[in-house]
């Protein structure tokens, strides 16, 4: 039998009730499809990453060449240098607690020091049309010098240490966030212009109600990027800036001098797992900040949609 709607008269129960063919939840349908499409997406995040390193661990086996280590005696020596301290500081040793702190200090102060002037300048230059055609000339110059060829300079205005060290990364990821704050700036959309001049909104309140939500999608992206090659630039400031500690330092720079090879590959192992953590954090804050933009968004274009259907 079905209803006046074409339904199966079985189909209809009260919402948030069991099944009463299949006693099923229809929330806990729901939350089973959801778990299980979780698990599935690791599993094939998961499933290329083990393949290549049994088949790396197997070619390293075969090959047995000595700057060419498996990945269990890479894993035993990054166990051994950095994870077989105590339980109470989270199986750290000396050495880890000793050259980790710094390193992401420099990376992260430098990089969120860059992120801001990046964004203030990028801004500014982005609704300043006359100012960034001014200014565009000797931002393409700047970003094209290599940053370790800045060393001498910052050797010569700062002392050897963490703040040559801070201004080699700072100088080096500014221009991704800048350019991408520059885009970002243009591309309000009129009706959104429009709307605050009708308004008399202030430019307080232009900054952070309009510009600023129109271009937080370019500048995550520019801050994506920035972020990634602060892990690089602090490596390469490390290995040339004098540095005594860090990442790149203990890990890189001193088993090269030693000849212990499986510490260099356990070293280049930590500096991916720490680009993995930093990338998946700034990817949840970003997923969190840009959900209202998201809607905002889709509600315009559903709107342009209604606006350029013909009427009846």
């Amino acid at each position: 039998m079905t209803d006046h709607a074409g339904t199966p008269m079985g189909e209809h129960f009260p919402a948030g009730r069991a099944d009463h063919r299949t006693g099923a939840h229809p929330s806990g349908r729901r939350e089973k499809g959801r778990v299980q499409g979780v698990l599935r997406a690791g599993a094939e995040r998961l499933v290329p990453i083990i393949a290549a390193v049994i088949g790396w661990e197997l070619v390293a086996r075969l090959i047995g060449d000595t700057y060419f280590p498996p990945p269990s005696q890479i894993a035993g020596r990054l166990r051994q240098l950095w994870f077989s301290g105590p339980p109470t500081r989270a199986w750290l040793t000396d050495q880890a607690i000793d050259n980790i702190p710094p390193s992401l200090a420099r990376l992260l102060g430098a990089w969120l020091l860059a992120a801001a002037c990046g964004v203030a300048v990028g801004i500014l230059l982005g609704r300043l049309r006359f100012l960034a055609d001014c200014l565009e000339p000797a931002i393409h110059f700047a970003r094209a010098v290599p940053p370790p060829a800045m060393l001498p300079v910052w050797l010569a205005l700062l002392n050897i240490g963490s703040q040559m060290q801070v201004a080699t990364i700072v100088f080096g990821v500014v221009w991704p966030v800048l350019l991408a704050a520059i885009e970002g700036a243009r591309s309000v959309l009129p009706e959104q212009a429009d709307t605050a001049r009708v308004f008399r909104l202030t430019a307080l309140q232009r900054l952070t109600g309009v510009i600023l939500p129109a271009a937080l999608p370019k500048i995550f992206a520019g801050l994506r990027l920035s972020l990634s090659l602060s892990l690089i630039l602090m490596v390469v400031s490390e290995l040339m800036g004098g540095a005594t500690n860090g990442i790149g330092y203990t890990l890189l720079l001193e088993p090269q001098r030693t000849y212990d090879i499986p510490a260099m590959w356990a070293g280049i192992v930590v500096l991916g797992l720490l680009g993995l953590a930093l990338n998946t954090a700034l990817l949840a804050v970003e997923r969190r900040v840009l959900a209202p933009h998201g809607r905002t968004q889709r509600n315009h274009r559903a709107a342009r949609r209604h606006n350029r259907r013909p009427p009846s």
